[in-house]
């Protein structure tokens, strides 16, 4: 039988309320459980001392037993100096998916399509100021002969 330390939801609509418990890992999560090692009421502030409320030692009998902790009540026995759990690191976090990155590729190539239309239309007058200045200079040669 495999053993889990973790949250089981109490309280009203809105007003959640948890129990830290050790139960089954098979058994539902409201369901029953072996023991009831603590509390943890999200609704008070963080720096409350009532907010996370556990029975240390029974918390640390079923951590030699082998219960696994969840994440959540892994970080609150972190939290209360129980058992250390080792950070977790994710670089890919934050990177966007692929549709995004195709869509902020397209962009790109837009924006670098109208940088080159934009360039190009600014060098065609400059162009056109160039042929018509030596057609303006043998016009004036011509009238002053």
């Amino acid at each position: 039988m495999s053993v889990s330390m973790r949250l089981s939801r109490g309280g009203s609509k809105k007003r959640p309320y948890y129990k830290i418990v050790v139960s089954n890992s098979r058994a539902p999560r409201d369901g029953k459980y072996l023991e009831q090692v603590g509390t943890y009421n999200p609704l008070l502030a963080k720096d409350d001392e009532n907010r996370v409320r556990l029975i240390e030692d029974r918390v640390r009998y079923w951590i030699g037993v082998g219960a696994q902790p969840t994440d959540r009540v892994a970080r609150m026995l972190d939290k209360a100096g129980i058992k250390e759990r080792a950070a977790t690191n994710n670089p890919q976090k934050a990177e966007p998916g692929k549709k995004a990155k195709e869509r902020a590729e397209e962009r790109a190539e837009k924006a670098r399509e109208a940088a080159e239309a934009a360039a190009a239309a600014a060098a065609a007058p400059a162009e056109e100021a160039a042929a018509e200045a030596p057609a303006e200079a043998a016009a004036e040669e011509q009238t002053e002969a």
